[in-house]
């Protein structure tokens, strides 16, 4: 019985001290985070973040955090996987701190030092590699004679460094000038840019020859993998020899690296030997580096989890530290808490641990205090309940105590979006998709996706199960899987009886096109199909119109119902807050108010639906006629639809009309008459009682205190205070608005279930274009050729089905269904107002190497 009352409304909640010794605190808040049973309430309101008592080990963690931040890339670099503990770590005790402190440290030093070198080792091996480029690729540039053969052997633009056989001198040598050059590389995208620049401060007194390297080189400052291009300067003359400042102030602008260039082919055969040798020792020590650089991380990944765990408990225990204040001694440290009152006694116990493993002399205790502020609101759920929690709560958080309209959402909103979803096809999809995600949660729990649409499908994979389950039972109701009917019982209808009493003959067959079968011939229909819609309508032509007037009348009749339940469910909370005049001055005057007019209309639907059967069908009246007639005092010469009907309709047209000033001035009198009526103290009393209600309609939460200390207030006049000064003007303001709504809201809130018969009906329209303009095109091919379209066909009408049926219209069902559940159903009685609890608890704590993807 306790278990259903704490999904009826919230738990009871109660404001608590905690009483904790010095030298056990760490360790009483470390088991309370563990359990999670408490939210602790800040009793430093004041003090500046920075002046509170456990900054300096606030900072500390911190601080461990920023070394795990760094330890966690390097790991994620070498692509090591972090292993996950099955149990989370507990809370390391405050001697230990100082030791994970000392180690995170050591592993800092190793791994930036082990670091530096390999960056160092890296920048040197990216350098000798680039050198060896740029000797091999100009020495191609020096001893091209493309050019020196087209201009003839008179005129030398680039001369040659080669020694003449006859002569014994070098081109240049013969010019008389001496030949520079200046040679490296740049990055491929900047080429364009440095040529031009290079020529326009040299004024065309350099060559600038360049080619492009085929490995791609990674630049280690930015960490990408970019194309290079090595590039050789040549120029001559005095001036540029004697000004070789001026190329070289180019090419730092443009973040070159330059190399030296050898004189001859011999220095450059030695180099290049030079640099092999050196190339190959650094790729030895590289690897052993990297080798040595794996081990420690592998060894550190090991412990990187429960450290992380340990120092995230550790910050959210000093945290919590300083939202507790110092008693007059300094020896015991006193919070606040609201607790569920369920949980007290494991609050002791928890203290009690605490106690014990801090090795406290004096024990640690709880005491219960009474309070005027509104508790926050707890309502317990499972992984089955918290979906349908979820979009209860994003309405807003309930009242303290108030009634929570997340059991009846279990099954009204797989329902009301099953009506306009109903198909038999795609329930089934749906459901088995569902089905896959609640077998194998616990995978994916593990692989932690960081898609969200991905995390939204799947934290609602239960809503989505329902879903699909109701779409299957609305499915067969409307017998329609993919737009087509299923014989399964055998229709009611028969053609043959039409032809047995001479209704038909073959002469009727060749003159008619379309032929109506008449139920009031004998034998043609034998009574209603034992399940759902009789599969013949499916070949009617009138079907269209047959499913308008069923669903439309069937979502007027499931949104009265609706809404009438959620006005009924308000008399829960006036009960329950001991608000009993507003039983008789709200909840009656709402309910006969929305009976009297729409609960008549589904009494005559169903009425005509039992009163009128195939043989008199034509003979049946209008219900959209009689019920405006009712509101105009018309339609007298109209047959009625019973006897006695125009008595009853004036009578229940007065009952509503007198429903509305009840609603209206009830209320306000009633409070009014309270405060200034009699200077008696139950007088008294009884407005106190109610002046919270008075002054905000929306405070469902009066008081939280024992059951047995609110009918004490009966009895003892002293407790009770003096009532406020009383404005009858606000109060009759809030009831005129309060009043106008609902009345308004009936009507549009009945004409807003419309919806359920607008998407039904363009679900099924949706459905049968599809198969009519896709599949269909599929089947009429008969021959073999017909076998292999039908692959491609099949394939376009699924994808097509998943992403428009399922998905865009499962959405749209979806949404709709929400907002019939928000306005139409909870505005009668859920509030919504409240302060959701939020418990100090480690596995709820947020974790930042989770969001930044390190763990």
């Amino acid at each position: 019985m306790r278990q259903i009352k704490m999904v009826f409304r919230s738990e009871e909640m109660c404001l608590a001290q905690l009483f904790l010794q010095s030298g056990s605190e760490y360790d009483c808040i470390s088991e309370l985070g563990e359990l999670g049973l408490v939210e602790f309430r800040d009793l430093n309101p004041s003090v500046s973040s920075f002046q509170r008592r456990f900054v300096s080990e606030i900072k500390r963690c911190e601080e461990m955090e920023r070394i795990l931040g760094y330890l966690l890339r390097e790991i994620q670099k070498t692509h090591i996987a972090v292993p996950e503990e099955d149990e989370s770590p507990l809370a390391p005790p405050p001697r230990q701190v100082l030791e994970i402190m000392e180690q995170l440290q050591r592993l800092e030093m190793e791994l930036s030092e082990v670091a530096r070198n390999k960056e160092k080792l890296q920048r040197n091996l990216l350098e000798l590699t680039e050198y060896t480029h740029m000797l091999k690729i100009t020495r191609t540039f020096i001893h091209s004679r493309s050019r020196h053969e087209a201009l003839g052997p008179q005129y030398e633009e680039f001369p040659t460094m080669e020694t003449d056989s006859v002569s014994g001198c070098t081109g240049m040598q013969r010019l008389g000038a001496k030949l520079g050059f200046v040679s490296g590389l740049i990055q491929r995208v900047k080429v364009e840019a440095f040529e031009r620049m290079l020529w326009r401060v040299c004024k065309g007194y350099t060559i600038l020859s360049y080619a492009e390297v085929d490995e791609n080189l990674t630049d280690l400052d930015t960490g990408e993998i970019s194309k290079s291009v090595v590039f050789l300067i040549s120029f001559w003359g005095d001036q540029i020899g004697q000004k070789r400042t001026c190329p070289v102030s180019v090419l730092s602008s443009y973040h070159c690296h330059l190399y030296p260039h050898p004189e001859n082919d011999e220095e450059r055969a030695d180099v290049l030997d030079s640099l092999r040798t050196r190339i190959q020792d650094l790729n030895n020590v590289l690897h052993r580096t990297e080798e040595y650089l794996r081990q420690v991380l592998q060894k550190a990944s090991e412990s990187a989890f429960s450290w992380v765990v340990q120092v995230k408990k550790m910050k959210a225990i000093y945290h919590i530290l300083n939202l507790c204040s110092f008693d007059v001694t300094n020896k015991c440290l006193i919070a606040e808490v609201w607790c569920p009152v369920s949980d007290l006694a494991n609050l002791r116990g928890a203290l009690e641990e605490g106690a014990r493993k801090g090795d406290a002399t004096v024990p640690s205790f709880v005491n219960r205090i009474p309070s005027s502020d509104t508790p926050p609101t707890l309502l317990r759920t499972n992984k089955f309940t918290s979906g349908f929690q979820s979009i209860v709560e994003a309405y807003g958080v309930g009242d303290y105590r108030e009634v929570s309209p997340a059991p009846y959402t279990i099954i009204t909103f797989p329902f009301l979006f099953a009506v306009m979803f109903g198909d038999l096809g795609h329930g089934i999809i749906m459901s088995l998709f569902a089905l896959w995600m609640v077998l194998t949660e616990k995978q994916q729990k593990k692989k932690r996706s960081s898609n969200e649409i991905w995390e939204t499908f799947f934290s609602g994979r239960y809503i989505i199960l329902m879903m699909g389950i109701f779409s299957i039972y609305t499915g067969l109701i409307y017998n329609d899987c993919f737009s087509k009917s299923l014989n399964i019982f055998g229709s009611a209808w028969s053609v043959k009886a039409m032809f047995t009493n001479q209704q038909w003959t073959n002469k009727t067959l060749q003159t008619n096109s379309l032929l109506t079968l008449d139920p009031n011939v004998t034998g043609v229909f034998t009574g209603p199909y034992p399940f759902g819609i009789d599969p013949i309508w499916n070949l009617a032509v009138n079907r269209l119109s047959f499913l308008n007037s069923y669903k439309m009348k069937m979502s007027v009749v499931i949104g009265v119902i609706h809404m009438s339940f959620g006005v009924v469910l308000s008399i829960f909370n006036h009960l329950h807050f001991r608000q009993k005049f507003n039983v008789y001055l709200l909840f009656l005057p709402e309910l006969l108010f929305l009976l009297c007019l729409f609960g008549y209309l589904v009494f005559m639907i169903v009425y005509k639906w039992l009163a009128f059967g195939a043989r008199d069908s034509s003979q049946a009246p209008s219900i959209l006629i009689h019920f405006i007639n009712m509101f105009v005092m018309q339609g007298k010469d109209l047959a009625p639809l019973y006897p006695g009907q125009t008595g009853l309709q004036i009578f229940l047209i007065v009952i509503a009309m007198l429903s509305v000033p009840m609603m209206l001035l009830g209320k306000p009198l009633y409070l009014y008459w309270l405060y200034r009526g009699g200077k008696g103290l139950r007088r008294r009393r009884g407005y106190e009682r109610v002046r919270r209600v008075s002054e905000d309609d929306t405070s469902a939460a009066a008081s939280y205190e024992d059951d047995d200390e609110e009918e004490g207030l009966d009895e003892t006049p002293g407790r009770e205070a003096l009532p406020k000064e009383f404005d009858f003007g606000d109060v009759l303001l809030y009831q005129s608005i309060h009043t106008i709504e609902f009345c308004l809201g009936c009507i549009s809130n009945t004409a807003s279930y419309l919806r359920l018969w607008a998407l039904s009906l363009a679900h099924a329209q949706l459905s049968e274009v599809l198969w009519g303009m896709v599949m269909r095109l599929g089947l009429r091919i008969t021959t073999r050729v017909g076998v292999v379209f039908l692959v491609p066909v099949f394939g376009l009408f699924a994808v097509l089905t998943v992403s428009i049926l399922l998905v865009m219209e499962g959405l749209s069902a979806f949404l709709h269904a929400l907002r019939l559940h928000w306005v139409e159903f909870q505005n009668k009685f859920y509030h919504g107002t409240g302060v959701k609890f939020l418990p100090f608890d480690f596995s709820l704590l947020p974790s930042v190497f989770e969001q930044d993807g390190l763990l």
